[in-house]
C-alpha cells in the first residue's frame, strides 16, 4: 500500500498539494538560490505536510484566531517562572560558569555581553544541549511554509535550511529542530544561523548542536548584532506607587529612570539605581498589569526581546543571569492568579478595544504591552481601577 493510500482523503489531497507546490512553487526560488537538485531532493525525500503543528491554515481555508495558546511565552505569567524550571536554568549555569570560565571571558571581552546573560539564553533555550529536539526541520519548515500563518516566514526559512545544507554547513539528517523549526543548543532559526552563527573554538564550522563554545559565541553575536549596549543592566524589579499609571507601559514611553524615581517608582531592594542607569532611559515593563512584579527596563530587555518576541522570555533570561550571576534571589513581587483565558477570548476583547479606537498590536490573542496598557487606559476612563491585564470580565464587557 502507498503512503498516499493509507491516509485519509483530507490528508491525501493536502499531501498533494504539497507535493506540487514543492516542486513548482519552492525549488524554483531554492534552485535560483544554488541549491541543487540533489540537496532539494535530499531535504525533501520521503517529506509530507505535518498536520498535527500548531498555526496552520488548511489550503482554501482562512486564518483564525486559536482557541489554545501553544506557547508558554504567552500564557500565565506566573506559570513561566515556575522554581523547578528556574532554578534548573540558574543551577546549570553557575556549574557551566566554572566550567566554561575561560571562554565566557573570550567571549564578553569580544562581543561585550555577559556571561551569566549566554549562560540563561543557552539554558532556557535547550537546557544546555541536553534537550530533545526530535523534528524533521524540513518537514516542519516544509510545512509552515506552505500553510502556516505566517507562510512568507516560514518560506525564507526553509530556504536558509536548504542553503545551510547546501554550503555543507550541515548534513539533511543532522537537521532536526523543534516544532517551530529551531535548530541546535541556541534554537536560531536557519536565516539567523546564516547570520550570527559563529566558529568560536576555531575548528573551521560554527557548529551550534555539538560546540558549547560555538553556541555561546554564537548567542553573543545575535545580541551584539541586534544591539546589546555595553555596560548596561538588563532591567531591575521595582515598586509601583497607584499614583503611578500601568498604562505608561511600553518601549515608546521611555523616561530617563531617575525620572521614573522622581514619580516614587524605586527598586524593591531599596538601593538607589545605580548613577550611570538612573541618568539614561528606561521603560516601565509589568507582565501581569497590576496582578504582578514590575520592572523598569533598559534597551538592552529589548534586545533580549530580538531572541524570542516574548515580554515573559526577556524577563526569564534577565532574571536567570542575575541568580546565575549574584546568587539564588526571586522576585519580591508574587504572581497573582490571573484569569485562565482562551487566546481567541482574549482577541475578542482586543477587537473590542479596537473598535473603540485603541492601538492593541494587533487583535491576535496576545496580551502584549500594547494590549495591557489599552486595557488599563479603558479601565481608567470607565471609572474602574486599572490593572492592565485580561480578565473574564473584560472579555464580557469588550468582547
Amino acid at each position: 500500500m502507498s503512503f498516499l493510500a493509507a491516509l485519509p482523503a483530507s490528508a491525501q489531497n493536502v499531501t498533494s498539494q504539497f507535493q506540487t507546490w514543492l516542486q513548482n512553487d519552492l525549488w524554483p526560488d531554492a534552485r535560483a538560490r544554488g541549491v541543487s537538485q540533489e540537496t532539494f531532493n535530499a531535504a525533501f525525500g520521503g517529506v509530507s505536510p505535518n498536520l498535527k503543528l500548531p498555526d496552520l491554515v488548511m489550503p482554501g481555508q482562512s486564518s483564525q484566531t486559536p482557541k489554545v495558546q501553544h506557547q508558554a511565552e504567552f500564557g500565565a505569567p506566573g506559570n513561566y517562572f515556575a522554581e523547578n524550571i528556574v532554578s534548573g536554568v540558574t543551577g546549570g549555569g553557575r556549574s557551566r560558569a566554572g566550567q566554561l570560565g575561560q571562554a565566557l571571558g573570550a567571549i564578553e571581552g569580544r562581543f561585550g555581553v555577559p556571561s551569566g546573560i549566554l549562560l540563561a539564553i543557552w539554558g532556557r533555550e535547550s537546557g544546555f544541549g541536553n534537550a530533545n529536539i526530535p523534528h524533521n526541520a524540513f518537514e516542519v519548515l516544509g510545512t509552515k511554509a506552505f500553510m502556516a500563518t505566517r507562510k512568507d516566514m516560514f518560506r525564507e526559512e526553509v530556504l536558509a535550511a536548504l542553503e545551510m545544507v547546501q554550503r555543507g554547513h550541515v548534513s539533511v539528517a543532522a537537521m532536526k529542530s523543534s516544532w517551530a523549526g529551531a535548530l541546535g543548543q541556541p534554537q536560531f532559526l536557519p536565516t539567523s544561523y546564516l547570520k550570527y552563527a559563529v566558529d568560536a573554538d576555531g575548528n573551521g564550522r560554527a557548529d551550534i548542536w555539538g560546540s558549547q563554545v560555538d553556541t555561546l559565541a554564537s548567542i553573543a553575536n545575535y545580541l551584539a548584532s541586534h544591539g546589546w549596549v555595553k555596560g548596561r543592566d538588563w532591567g531591575f524589579e521595582v515598586t509601583v506607587p497607584e499614583s503611578v499609571s500601568c498604562a505608561l507601559e511600553g518601549p515608546d514611553r521611555g523616561k530617563r529612570i531617575s525620572d521614573w524615581a522622581a514619580m516614587g517608582v524605586t527598586r524593591v531592594s531599596g538601593r538607589p539605581f545605580p548613577d550611570h542607569e538612573a541618568r539614561q532611559e528606561g521603560f516601565l515593563l509589568m507582565p501581569a498589569g497590576r496582578s504582578g512584579p514590575a520592572f523598569i527596563v533598559t534597551p538592552n530587555f529589548y534586545v533580549l526581546k530580538d531572541y524570542n518576541e516574548s515580554d515573559l522570555y526577556a524577563l526569564f533570561v534577565g532574571h536567570a543571569a542575575d541568580r546565575i550571576t549574584y546568587g539564588d534571589r526571586r522576585f519580591a513581587g508574587s504572581w497573582g492568579q490571573v484569569a485562565k483565558l482562551y487566546r481567541s477570548d482574549i482577541a475578542a476583547m482586543q477587537r473590542g478595544l479596537e473598535r473603540l479606537g485603541y492601538d492593541v498590536g494587533g487583535a491576535d490573542g496576545l496580551p502584549g504591552f500594547r494590549t495591557r496598557r489599552s486595557i488599563g487606559e479603558w479601565q481608567a476612563r470607565n471609572g474602574r481601577a486599572p490593572t492592565c491585564f485580561p480578565d473574564a470580565e473584560l472579555v464580557r464587557a469588550l468582547g
